[in-house]
């Protein structure tokens, strides 16, 4: 049993921060605006991201449909556990935002429709 447990030992590297939601909401004045500004920001970098991934892969991509031409490739599985090990796109779109690295701006017109 405790053997198990020494391997289930959480890695602080990765342990959660919780942000304060004042802080968040102070920037646009409403908690819910910031949030979408958040989404928003962490769906062009998760975009960008993919992008840049499948890039990256396509280069060891085979086009024939012979099973004997499948096979392991380490630098294709080395690419791929350096995307895994990257840090979520909506925590580092929260980053920027509450660094004021991101720019957004209300549409006037949809507040008088």
């Amino acid at each position: 049993m405790s053997k198990l447990r020494r391997q289930q030992s959480v890695n602080t590297s990765n342990v959660v921060e919780t942000k304060n939601l004042t802080e968040i909401k102070s920037k646009t004045g409403n908690l819910y605006e910031s949030i979408a500004v958040i989404a928003k920001r962490a769906n062009q970098i998760n975009i960008s991201l993919k992008e840049e991934l499948h890039n990256k892969l396509e280069e060891f991509a085979s086009h024939t449909d012979s099973l004997e031409e499948i096979h392991e490739n380490k630098e294709q599985i080395e690419i791929s556990k350096a995307y895994e090990r990257m840090p979520n796109p909506a925590l580092l779109a929260t980053t920027e935002f509450m660094d004021d690295k991101v720019y957004y701006r209300k549409n006037e017109d949809d507040l008088f429709s």
